[in-house]
């Protein structure tokens, strides 16, 4: 008789290796949404630069060389150098703010000065400095100084 051929066992498939698990991750702080900071006053990007000189002229000279251009916008009040989208600015009036340290004031863009003065001043803490103002043109300018006295300029141009 004819040995009975046995059947073929399927060979075990091999026990896949366990992946460990990940590390369940703390939940991070509640962010604002963008759709929610969008409707906030905010500062929107850096915008403008400004120094306070007290000799026009020589700061002039100075930054044309270091730029290697000329001014874009002249004049006996203010002088502005086009930067990369960015703005330049030498201001002559030191009634306020003197040359030296202290005396450069970053301006932050934004879409409506009065609104976001309000909120800098009256909600989070900030001091006035220079309220909001014309300063040719379409621009307003303002500066308010943050809880630790950083000066934080403020700049919209409806264009």
């Amino acid at each position: 008789m004819a040995k009975a051929k046995a059947k073929a066992r399927p060979k075990p498939k091999a026990k896949a290796k366990a992946k460990p698990k990940a590390k369940a991750k703390k939940p991070a702080a509640p962010m604002m949404s963008i759709g929610h900071a969008a409707l906030l006053p905010v500062l929107r990007s850096i915008r403008s630069v400004i120094y306070k000189v007290d000799d026009l002229a020589k700061a002039k000279a100075f930054y044309a060389s270091a730029l290697a251009r000329q001014p874009y916008f002249d004049e006996p009040f203010y002088a502005g150098f086009e930067v990369d989208g960015q703005e330049l600015g030498l201001d002559p009036d030191v009634s306020t703010l003197k040359p030296g340290p202290g005396g450069a004031v970053a301006y932050w863009k934004v879409s409506d000065i009065h609104a976001v003065w309000n909120r800098l001043t009256t909600e989070l803490g900030g001091r006035p400095i220079e309220l909001p103002h014309n300063v040719g043109g379409e621009i307003e300018t303002a500066i308010v100084a943050d809880p630790f006295g950083n000066l934080v300029g403020l700049i919209q141009i409806d264009s």
